[in-house]
């Protein structure tokens, strides 16, 4: 719809953006070094949508009438790109299955409310005429949280929330923005920022995810150290269902017996459709700046990142990166040709060979980012403290420089994988969390689990990490993985590296997913996650609100 902004049918964001590792003369060997791909020039600027072969769809003539009657004809549609696009997330194997046409069911009608009361009268509908809904933000989730059941014979409708796209109120007073569930992540930031104020919240699909699929699928930010995840965002909501709408007022806390607002929070459209949120935000801060440090080793880098956090300093993010994906952003960067980047390019030469003299081995060695925010002499407080903390841990300070360039890239990453995809290459992530006494422990369980994995496949493949979140009792670990994927078998390859790294986050005290969501990805292990009667309580609760099955059936718990 040309009102609504969506991503590429055929990857992950807008048509005419790539990666291009031609001007980053370390990338290509690294890759061949790495996984043992040698990289050839990028060959697809886009995929003619002729090549798809798409299945009809099987909407009815009389719920087409029905849905055209409650959203308008101009906000129904059957045409196959739109329904590709919404038939699936961004994961790694949901972009091969469209590549490959591997389409099975996708949904037969794309529908665009424009108000919460068309949302409620296609809740009824669903349930009155037994139709299938799977709400639809920006489509970024790599969990498989959108992809109907291939042997659903229902009519399957795909409710894009894209229209409910507005910054209702800001409360100044109480720091409360109510927000419609539909708006994208920098729309709803320009909103903000033009009256002073920011919600905080970068997940690295900020650019093609929005509010209400943060709230459906528990997502946390970049900078939630600060800002907090999602759930600690989110005071009140809407959310509508057949036969009326939840509402939970914003208040700053209640004893009202379970939290409703928990419930919903994560629940991925199994429980309605949430369509408005009340959010804390906050004034834009003076002053931003992210300072770049490097350690001599992984464990060094963790224990002070704890130390930060023991020291309560308050930062709007910690981030580590182990020595693989340290190696890894080296290997990305540009060749210099301005004056200042031969320069700096030099200066980092030399500090490497400081680093060797004074004994580090600079294969071990782990770069950090650290984001200060507030009034420049707060900033300027905060920025002592950590160096203090980090230097007797052994680090260096490379100063702003860095991570003025992590700023300008952190939403760019994705792009990699299109890239990767073409060289037939699979590049994809897991994360977890766990207590700062495990974090070690599960880091070296899941290098170990995906090695043996590659090695059942007789595959080289690679493996990083970053610690991304943190938090008083633990923190987030967010791993990355890479190999050479054969055409012939690519799904039950993919399950093999992936299903080693989920069962060693929970052998080892992580959770299977700290802000990915469940979806059907993650699935398998939510009994071991939240112990059989735990999940025997969520199909209580979903069969209980849900007994026709209408609401993203099959999602979160089978």
């Amino acid at each position: 719809m040309a009102h609504v902004k969506h991503q590429k049918w055929w990857g992950w964001g807008e048509e005419g953006v790539f990666f291009n590792y031609e001007n980053k003369p370390a990338f290509a060997p690294f890759v061949k070094e790495a996984i043992g791909v040698t990289l050839r020039p990028r060959e697809r600027d886009t995929v003619d949508f002729s090549t798809a072969h798409v299945p009809a769809s099987q909407a009815p003539d009389t719920v087409l009438g029905l849905l055209r009657e409650i959203n308008g004809a101009d906000n129904v549609s059957t045409e196959d790109e739109l329904r590709v696009i919404h038939w699936a997330g961004k994961s790694v194997t949901e972009l091969l299955q469209t590549l490959r046409n591997d389409f099975h069911r996708i949904p037969d009608v794309v529908v665009y409310p424009g108000t919460e009361a068309e949302v409620a009268a296609l809740m009824r509908a669903a349930v009155e005429h037994d139709l299938v809904l799977i709400p639809f933000g920006g489509g970024s989730s790599i969990s498989r949280s959108l992809q109907p059941d291939p042997s659903e014979e229902r009519c399957i409708v795909s409710v894009d929330l894209g229209r409910l796209n507005k910054v209702l109120a800001i409360d100044e007073t109480s720091g409360l923005a109510t927000i419609q569930a539909g708006i994208l992540g920098p729309d709803m930031e320009e909103q903000l920022n033009a009256r002073g104020w920011t919600l905080g919240h970068f997940p690295d699909s900020f650019t093609y995810s929005t509010l209400g699929g943060w709230a459906a699928t528990r997502s946390s930010g970049m900078q939630s150290d600060k800002y907090g995840d999602i759930a600690d965002i989110i005071r009140g909501l809407r959310m509508v269902r057949a036969t009326g709408t939840v509402v939970l007022r914003p208040l700053p806390s209640t004893s009202t017996g379970p939290s409703l607002r928990e419930m919903i929070i994560g629940s991925e459209g199994r429980l309605g459709i949430i369509t408005e949120l009340t959010v804390h935000v906050h004034r834009l801060p003076e002053k931003h700046q992210v300072i770049a440090y490097m350690y001599p080793t992984w464990q060094q880098a963790l224990t002070a990142v704890r130390q930060f956090t023991e020291a309560e300093i308050p930062l709007t993010f910690a981030r580590i990166s182990d020595a693989h994906e340290t190696a890894f952003s080296l290997a990305t960067q540009k060749k210099p040709t301005s004056p200042k980047g031969k320069l700096a390019a030099k200066g980092q030469d030399a500090l490497w060979a400081i680093m060797r003299k004074r004994g580090w081995d600079t294969d071990e060695m782990c770069i950090s980012y650290v984001c200060f925010e507030g009034s420049p002499k707060d900033v300027e407080t905060r920025k002592k403290a950590v160096a203090g903390i980090a230097k007797k841990n052994g680090a260096i300070v490379l100063g702003s420089g860095p991570g003025a360039l992590y700023d300008q890239k952190k939403f760019d990453t994705p792009y990699l994988r299109d890239f990767l995809l073409e060289q037939n290459t699979v590049g994809d992530v897991s994360e977890t969390a766990a207590p700062w006494s495990k974090l070690t422990t599960v880091h070296k369980a899941v290098y170990d689990a995906a090695e043996r994995a590659y090695a059942s496949l007789g595959k080289k493949g690679w493996i990083m990490s970053h610690m991304s979140h943190s938090y008083h009792s633990g923190a987030c670990l967010y791993f990355t993985f890479g190999y050479v994927y054969d055409d012939k078998n690519p799904y039950d390859e993919y399950h093999t590296v992936k299903s080693a790294i989920q069962q060693a986050f929970i052998d080892n005290g992580g959770t299977l997913s700290h802000h990915h969501g469940v979806g059907l990805e993650h699935q398998p292990w939510m009994e071991q996650d939240i112990s059989p009667e735990g999940a025997n309580i969520l199909r209580a609760l979903f069969s209980s609100t849900d007994p026709g099955n209408n609401l993203n059936p099959g999602k979160v718990i089978s």
